[in-house]
């Protein structure tokens, strides 16, 4: 053979080398290699199916493997800044449930930037997605939740607040190691509902991580959480209170409530509890709870665009009410599954937003994490509770006792914000904590109030107040 054909043969070899790993790199859900930064490139999301629009940003899903003996793993989402994403921070976004995904809720129709169309199979940009402010990490916490898994059936089994902190934390370890070049970088966690609990619990497990180390090893600024459960009896006390005073139960009910939950646990309460809240659900009747005033999603509900637009007209935004179904369509796509590198061994039967297995089998969930309050505000770190006033579930009036039995001094007292010269809710300041509500959302506030929740999370991670009025007049 002459040198020249040598030559062609080793460079034709050499491109059908790259292009193979080229395929692999692209459709591959983990690479064997041991290198962080090749695993990176593996992670990597090229392409997504119904993605009919360019974006100018790099995004990246995998896994991040917890306990090696156990083979749990905690699947991500990982969304860069639209623009230099170097100079923006981390957010980390927990749902809740216990059981619910963050890439089903918090990605899909919540802050993320790819949402679902109707079909269930192409997407649309969300124009006040949260990287517009931030680099944003989604993770579906603990096992047995969206796409995470372990090799050992009876970890779906027991699945608890403890370890979910404890799992979290051993991922955000795995990741920076991973990104390396996060390291360092400003964190700070976000999520809502029972990620009331996960949030500060994480938060905490990261203080004292970086304290036994006796130096900084995860640069965390702070958290923010939403409609959060935070201390049973006055999560209870509070919701009884709003749906009665909204008119949702009779007064009956309501006494009942009072009397036979208030001291109940959130998640183990007594059957006698759960009858009475049966009572309850039943005097509600046909409406979303999560969002009182707007409609819900029906079989049938194919609502005309003017009515709809009618009956949600205060909300000045578009509003689906069935977009939870939109994701399951979605994400129960193989090629989906492909494209977000989801390990076919470990896929589950059928993708789910919530899984009713890890709910029902939940172990040890703390009473109350006000402790948890008090002792990161005394590690400095920034904390912002903020609440939709039109949820049912976890309402403003549940946060507000919360708040009131942490006994914290008021350093700017209640007033309105603003947002495009309009009232977007009401704020107060205390030592070590804000509070901001938010006008006309319901549980998921990224959902029902986009724009304002883009207005809530910039302030957060700016440390700075909610605007005013003569703030928004003078821009």
């Amino acid at each position: 053979m002459s040198n020249l054909r040598r030559v062609s043969f080793f460079l034709l070899h050499l491109l059908i080398i790259f292009y193979l790993n080229l395929q692999l790199g692209s459709c591959s859900f983990s690479s064997s290699s041991s290198d962080p930064i090749t695993q990176q490139k593996f992670d990597r999301v090229n392409y997504l199916p119904g993605q009919n629009f360019d974006v100018a940003f790099t995004h990246y899903s995998g896994y991040i493997t917890v306990n090696e003996e156990f083979g749990r793993a905690l699947f991500y989402w990982f969304i860069e800044a639209v623009e230099d994403p170097s100079s923006k921070p981390l957010l980390l976004w927990l749902n809740g449930g216990p059981g619910c995904s963050s890439i089903a809720f918090g990605e899909a129709e919540e802050l993320g930037p790819f949402h679902i169309q109707k079909d269930g199979k192409t997407l649309y940009l969300n124009p006040n997605s949260w990287n517009k402010v931030s680099n944003v990490l989604f993770l579906d916490a603990p096992v047995g939740v969206g796409f995470s898994y372990s090799n050992t059936t009876s970890d779906l089994l027991t699945n608890g607040d403890n370890r979910t902190a404890q799992d979290s934390l051993k991922f955000l370890v795995g990741w920076f190691e991973r990104f390396p070049e996060y390291k360092g970088r400003e964190l700070y966690i976000s999520g809502e509902s029972y990620g009331g609990h996960y949030v500060p619990q994480l938060s905490q497990a990261i203080v004292r991580y970086n304290s036994a180390a006796n130096k900084e090893q995860i640069n965390l600024k702070g958290y923010m959480v939403g409609n959060a459960l935070t201390d049973d009896y006055y999560d209870h006390l509070g919701i009884f209170q709003f749906m009665w005073s909204s008119g949702l139960i009779s007064d009956e009910t309501y006494k009942l409530l009072n009397r036979f939950c208030d001291l109940e646990s959130f998640v183990h309460s007594s059957e006698k509890c759960e009858t009475i809240l049966d009572i309850a659900s039943n005097e509600l009747g046909n409406i979303d709870p999560y969002s009182i005033y707007t409609p819900s999603c029906t079989t049938n509900s194919s609502l005309p665009n003017k009515l709809l637009k009618r009956l949600i007209g205060h909300l000045n935004e578009a509003y689906d009410p069935c977009s939870e179904k939109h994701s399951i369509v979605y994400f129960n796509q193989p090629e989906v599954q492909q494209a977000l590198h989801v390990n076919p061994q470990f896929a589950p039967v059928k993708w789910e937003t919530c899984s009713e297995l890890v709910n029902s089998n939940w172990q040890d969930s703390s009473r109350s994490v006000l402790d948890i309050y008090h002792e990161l505000m005394d590690a400095g770190l920034r904390i912002w509770m903020f609440s939709g006033d039109t949820d049912a579930v976890i309402p403003v009036t549940s946060t507000r006792y919360n708040i009131d039995a942490l006994k914290l001094p008021t350093i700017k007292p209640w007033h309105a914000w603003y947002d495009d010269g309009q009232v977007g809710g009401w704020t107060q300041e205390y030592k070590g904590l804000t509070f901001v509500v938010v006008r006309g959302a319901g549980h998921e506030v990224p959902l029902h109030r986009a724009k304002l929740s883009l207005t809530l999370v910039k302030s957060f991670l700016a440390g700075e107040s909610m605007p005013t009025l003569e703030q928004v007049s003078d821009s």
